[in-house]
């Protein structure tokens, strides 16, 4: 942690590793979520909220300012009773999105040691692992009832590396959860990824019933939706990298969660817009650059974190390491360019340029991706821009 913190304060004084307009008045990392606090956040469960607090949590871990932890304990309070109960729970609702705001229960409980924090994650683990439904192989339903037998990549990210710290705290030795665990990405590799590119479809559903459902003869991806949608693939690399820093070494599968986190990271690489440096909303060819696409800014920032906590983290060969910082580098200055908006009251932020919501509600086609409306300040992309932000922060205090 000290290491960390002086690293971050000698990243104050280096800026020649990024553009010249990332040379702000403090760092993106900071500046950007005291802008969101500043207007106010809601103290919600709900998975944009959550995900912002994941950007909180790193900021707090970068810096010696006590606000971020109190801003986190505040509004993780706020849904609690005293007894770790949670307020006003629908125990009819059962959706993966639900589980999203335990890893920050988590953290607060190794920062306080409060048993009200292991009360209400155990509450989440309980949901997760008795309650969720799941598909006759195994995986976990995205939701219940709405989307039966149904798998989608954002549900890795809102459950997987919960379910991985959780055991990584209360039952390291449960091999039995360090599999299930791989399962769920086990289940995704073999339903989504095109073989050809190595990336991944939205979801799949394994009842073959729903109308998007790839029903080919043949087909490598049977039961899979038709597209490769930004956001849902950036999920799916997030959720691979943080489950990693709490997966076991020791376990057969850690080097199989290595594999596939390259494979999806050397695809990413591959597929960045070489004039903007950022990905495109629906990225499976041929796409990309077609009338009513265009490059989004919560899956470039979701990406260029994944890249980057890889290359702080060793998941990639000697050889590797500076052409995936060059990809992530380029990335990022795409986003303080154009996504960063100095435009608000006060010296704070706007984030632009998100992608409200991608469902697959309907028949999942291309017109319906580039159709939902792109939003101010969304969560889900001011949430991995502050996550993005700090992994550059501390390559190039590194660097």
């Amino acid at each position: 942690m000290r290491l960390a913190r002086l690293l971050f304060q000698v990243s104050l004084l280096l800026c020649s590793h990024v553009p010249a307009v990332a040379a702000a008045e403090k760092p993106y990392s900071i500046w950007m979520t005291d802008s969101l606090i500043t207007r106010g956040v809601p103290a919600t469960r709900w998975y944009t909220e959550a995900t912002f607090y994941r950007g909180v949590e790193a900021v707090a871990n970068l810096t010696t300012n006590p606000s971020y932890n109190s801003f986190l304990t505040t509004s993780l309070d706020s849904l609690l009773l005293a007894n770790g109960t949670f307020r006003a729970w629908d125990y009819q609702d059962h959706q993966l999105d639900n589980i999203r705001v335990g890893s920050t229960l988590l953290y607060l409980y190794t920062l306080t040691q409060s048993p009200k924090y292991a009360v209400a994650a155990s509450f989440l683990h309980n949901q997760l692992v008795v309650q969720q439904k799941r598909t006759a192989s195994g995986g976990f339903w995205h939701k219940d009832p709405k989307y039966p037998n149904q798998m989608w990549l954002d549900g890795l990210f809102m459950a997987a590396p919960f379910y991985a710290a959780h055991t990584a705290l209360f039952q390291p030795a449960n091999t039995t959860a360090w599999d299930d665990i791989l399962q769920q990405f086990a289940l995704i590799e073999q339903h989504c990824k095109d073989p050809r590119t190595n990336m991944l479809r939205h979801g799949y559903d394994e009842s073959l019933r729903a109308p998007w459902a790839d029903r080919s003869a043949g087909s490598a991806t049977v039961g899979a939706s038709p597209h490769v949608w930004i956001r849902a693939q950036g999920w799916y690399l997030m959720a691979l990298v943080d489950v990693l820093e709490w997966f076991p070494r020791g376990h057969a599968g850690y080097q199989v969660l290595v594999g596939w986190f390259r494979e999806l990271a050397a695809a990413v690489a591959r597929e960045q817009d070489p004039a903007s440096g950022g990905w495109w909303l629906v990225m499976d060819q041929p796409y990309p650059g077609q009338k009513g696409n265009y490059v989004e800014s919560s899956g470039t920032a979701m990406y260029t974190y994944g890249l980057l906590k890889g290359v702080r983290r060793g998941l990639f060969v000697e050889g590797e390491v500076a052409g995936y910082a060059a990809v992530a580098k380029k990335a990022y200055g795409l986003m303080v360019e154009r996504f960063v908006a100095r435009n608000g009251t006060g010296g704070t932020l706007n984030w632009e340029g998100t992608v409200r919501v991608g469902s697959l509600d309907g028949n999942g086609d291309y017109k319906y991706y580039t159709t939902v409306p792109v939003v101010e300040n969304s969560l889900i992309g001011v949430g991995p821009f502050i996550l993005a932000s700090a992994e550059m922060e501390m390559y190039n205090a590194k660097t």
